[in-house]
């Protein structure tokens, strides 16, 4: 199926490349979770991890039950949020790590080209002031792909996915410039090694002085502040729950007493922690507390009432030791997680907020997935570019207004053992292709997601006609600049 080209014009709409003066445009804060399962919120079953203020988000806004990210890992899926293209067509399909893990060797992740048409620059040429706090991973300190360079005004939080294996860093940058914090360097990834695994202030080594979610949350607050005379966009990719285990002692005391664990040594890629169950839930749980503070500033300012906020995360949960993703039921009841792209990796929570436009406690089925966004935002912003790209704007579905037909839905991967995945998904139909890179005629499976939302049944052998209609979506990707994220016998 050919890329979809849209043409966003708007009657009011500005003048693209002018920075409009101020004006009524909705404020817009697009809150992204890290490595936060499709079940790992309470609107959408959770009964472990406390999620108060997700969950007034959904009863007062429009919960999505089957939306999807932009890819099973971190960095390709922030990519097709932030360009409205899917790994078929954008320029990262997976996390491509430069440099290594310690400060000195810091050097981010593959970097988005000069010029790249972002919802940052999107929103600037809207005349929105723009910022992105959190996580980046889409180009390192000094490359083309820092977010002052795509499209945002305001940047603090991690350049370097790497960096953002630890809660308690050494820095942050700030529009590009290192910011020292109180913390001294440890490496992220370690075994717990001589002390006793009970004593509590053996793992003192993990700790710091400065919380960097914490951090990140007051300069959220601080943006706000700044612009709450003009529209702003804020884009809040936080670094919740993705390991390593790290939260402050005053957040893990609500969980005291909750959950029988045992210490986890480390060993299988992230920290120690004495009491990971907690930890992780007590993450959730702070995440959570970092988006009600930002909705009690929006109260405070009086810019509720012409706010959107959006929440939703960037793949399913995290297959490394140290969570009980079976405890938590994770994954919803989908099958797998991070890193796959069978449904517990891609499909995700999807909260949308917007007073007196969503109708409070609505719930929708509508198929969904990032690059939806950036049309999606468009439109509500009145932005008017001719951009390319594999989306369709949702804002009838959050009006409640007759639903556009989804748009294509496709998904590929190149990391982990699977030598090559694709996913498509036409309808309730879902296709799963893995080890492409090296067998041109690897199977596709096929899922029937209204009757086997779990994918357990596959029926390739009983609908030919449909795994090839989704066979030909698959190889009209368009080939990939690295070539390693290339298929056998694709041309």
């Amino acid at each position: 199926m050919a890329r979809l080209t849209l043409l966003l014009i708007l009657i009011a709409a500005p003048l693209a490349g002018i920075r409009q003066p101020e004006r009524t445009a909705p404020n817009i804060i697009y809150f992204l979770a890290d490595d936060l399962g499709y079940g790992e919120v309470g609107a959408y079953g959770q009964e472990l991890i406390q999620t108060p203020n997700l969950d007034r988000l959904a009863t007062e806004g429009m919960r999505f039950t089957q939306h999807y990210s932009g890819s099973p890992v971190c960095a390709p899926s922030r990519c097709t949020l932030l360009t409205g293209r899917h790994t078929g067509h954008c320029y990262v399909r997976d996390n491509f790590e430069l440099g290594g893990f310690a400060d000195e060797e810091e050097r981010g992740q593959l970097p988005l080209a000069p010029g790249t048409f972002t919802l940052g620059s999107m929103l600037q040429d809207a005349g929105y002031t723009t910022a992105a706090i959190g996580k980046w991973g889409l180009g390192g300190p000094g490359s083309t792909g820092e977010p002052n360079e795509q499209g945002f005004d305001f940047f603090y939080g991690y350049l370097d996915q790497k960096q953002a294996h630890n809660y308690y860093p050494t820095h942050l940058w700030k529009n590009g410039v290192w910011d020292s914090l109180g913390n001294k360097y440890f490496h992220p990834h370690q075994r717990f090694e001589g002390d006793d695994l009970n004593d509590p202030a053996a793992y003192d080594r993990y700790k710091g002085q400065d919380y960097a979610p914490d951090l990140m949350m007051d300069e959220a607050e601080a943006f706000i502040r700044r612009n709450a005379e003009q529209p702003f966009f804020l884009y809040v990719p936080h670094v919740v729950p993705h390991l390593a285990l790290q939260v402050p002692d005053e957040a893990l005391a609500q969980y005291d007493g909750v959950f029988d664990e045992l210490p986890y040594p480390g060993g299988q890629g992230y920290l120690p922690h004495i009491r990971p169950t907690s930890a992780y839930a007590a993450m959730i749980s702070r995440m959570d507390e970092h988006l009600g503070r930002l909705m009690s500033l929006l109260e405070e300012l009086g810019l509720a009432d012409n706010t959107m906020v959006i929440f939703s995360s960037d793949n399913g949960p995290t297959y490394v030791g140290g969570v009980d993703v079976e405890l938590f039921n994770s994954s919803g009841g989908l099958r797998g997680g991070k890193g796959e792209v069978y449904e517990g990796g891609i499909r995700v929570p999807m909260i949308a907020w917007w007073p007196g436009h969503i109708a409070p406690g609505t719930t929708t089925g509508h198929v969904s997935a990032f690059w939806d966004v950036m049309p999606t935002l468009a439109e509500i912003a009145g932005a008017n570019p001719i951009a390319e790209v594999d989306g369709t704007s949702l804002l009838p579905v959050l009006l409640g207004q007759k639903a556009p037909p989804p748009s294509e839905m496709y998904w590929e991967y190149h990391g982990r053992s699977w030598q090559g995945a694709q996913a498509v998904r036409i309808g309730d139909w879902k296709g799963v292709r893995l080890g492409g890179h090296d067998d041109p005629e690897a199977p596709i499976e096929l899922y029937n997601l209204a009757d086997d939302p779990a994918e357990t049944n596959d029926m390739a052998t009983q609908h030919p006609d449909i795994v090839g209609r989704i066979d030909a979506i698959m190889r009209s990707r368009s080939p990939s600049h690295i070539e390693r994220w290339q298929f056998a016998g694709y041309e």
